[in-house]
């Protein structure tokens, strides 16, 4: 597998833009990523029961047809707890979009992130979605930049990778910095690939990646309205049909989707609004992989884990306390805990580490927390990063 600097454009036959169209007062403000050659689509989205309009319409647009051949995005506004006006404006967006490209309208997504009970101002938006097609090219790094809201940079990721023999490609852009959950957040995700594959070969390589990367990353544990993960894929590398996950090119495409959701996911815990520290939890020796992941998101999302990497307190108590209220089965008296290469925790609750070995380690900017769990041989990877008083400051203000 082969990192490739780009992103959404990287995979062969994909275009992009990013405009400023006044949502917001001076950043770009709306992205569209376009595919002439019709493309597959799969798609996860929040898990909220406060559902923003785009993700309604998307996911009736999905109803409809697998086929996608573009994704409208607009930052500055959510689009959510709109009402009946705002399904109007985002199927507006939608009808808007696919005129301007001369394709159907079952042939478009819509994507909106920022503020939450505002209705769009849709003659920007129109004005953007003009603007956009016409500046769509090769270079992705005007939408990457697009989607973004409080995130302080912008988010992308490709590989090319084998697949029976082909080159193959698959690149994405992502946006988020707070609302950050472990069922994705306020972050919205599109990926495009070149590789020949079916709807239903994608939706399970996009569930299983997703699972494996958005799903476990954590901010602040907020869930939000319009969290989104699309990914296209239009064939136009030509390898042979990855058809089901059997497949003799699945494992490779997988390993590369994977790569790509898992580099955007990082780089958004990496991002967390005054975030400090980024930091890698693996629980290790578990019974499943399913009980290492909860236990790995249940640390990851405590306050008082997340406080104490703030501080640089060396608290494993508050570890093995967040592992007892995940809901997994385990002895306590099992566990064993490391920060970096120090041994904090041992079998027997057995303590005995220096103090200023561990605040040195807790200093660096990345960090990594390994727990065994000592039960059997399941493993599972969590980011998150630490909670500050800045984090306390951008959210406090974030309207104003």
């Amino acid at each position: 597998m082969e990192v490739v600097q780009e992103g959404v454009t990287a995979p062969i036959g994909f275009q992009a833009s990013g405009v400023h169209c006044g949502v917001k007062k001076a950043r770009k403000d709306v992205a569209l990523v376009y595919t002439e050659t019709p493309a597959v689509a799969a798609a996860m989205f929040t898990t909220n029961a406060v559902v923003a309009a785009p993700v309604v319409v998307d996911r009736k647009q999905l109803e409809r047809s697998k086929v996608i051949r573009a994704i409208l995005v607009n930052s500055g506004n959510a689009n959510a707890c709109t009402g009946d006006r705002g399904m109007e404006d985002a199927r507006a967006m939608v009808h808007g979009t696919a005129k301007a490209l001369r394709i159907a309208d079952s042939e478009v997504l819509v994507a909106s992130t920022g503020v939450i009970g505002q209705y769009l101002p849709m003659e920007a938006i129109n004005r953007g979605i003009e603007m956009a097609v016409e500046r769509l090219g090769s270079d992705g790094t005007g939408a990457a930049e697009a989607i973004r809201t409080t995130d302080t940079f912008s988010k992308e990721a490709a590989v090319r990778c084998n697949v029976g023999g082909v080159r193959v490609t698959v690149g994405g852009m992502a946006k988020g910095s707070g609302m950050i959950a472990p069922n994705m957040a306020t972050m919205l995700a599109f990926v495009t690939t070149d590789a020949m594959i079916t709807p239903e070969a994608l939706q399970a390589a996009t569930r299983l990646a997703v699972d494996r990367s958005f799903h476990r990353i954590s901010v602040d544990g907020d869930t939000s309205t319009n969290d989104m993960v699309a990914v296209l894929a239009n064939g136009r590398a030509g390898n042979p049909i990855i058809d089901t996950v059997d497949s003799p090119g699945y494992a490779a495409f997988y390993q590369a989707l994977e790569h790509v959701l898992v580099e955007l996911s990082k780089m958004i815990v990496m991002d967390g609004e005054g975030a400090t520290k980024f930091v890698e939890i693996r629980v290790v020796a578990a019974g499943t992989e399913a009980d290492a992941a909860q236990a790995a998101r249940t640390v990851a999302n405590s306050s008082l884990v997340k406080t104490a990497l703030n501080g640089e307190d060396a608290n494993w108590g508050r570890i093995l306390a967040a592992i007892g209220r995940s809901g997994i089965s385990f002895d306590p008296a099992k566990v064993e805990i490391d920060f970096g290469d120090v041994p904090i925790l041992r079998a027997n609750y057995q303590i005995d580490f220096s103090e200023e070995d561990a605040k040195l380690v807790l200093a660096r900017r990345d960090i990594v927390i390994t727990i065994r769990l000592n039960t059997g041989n399941a493993s599972a990877f969590f980011w998150t990063c630490d909670l500050s008083k800045e984090y306390v400051a951008i959210n406090a203000n974030y309207r104003t």
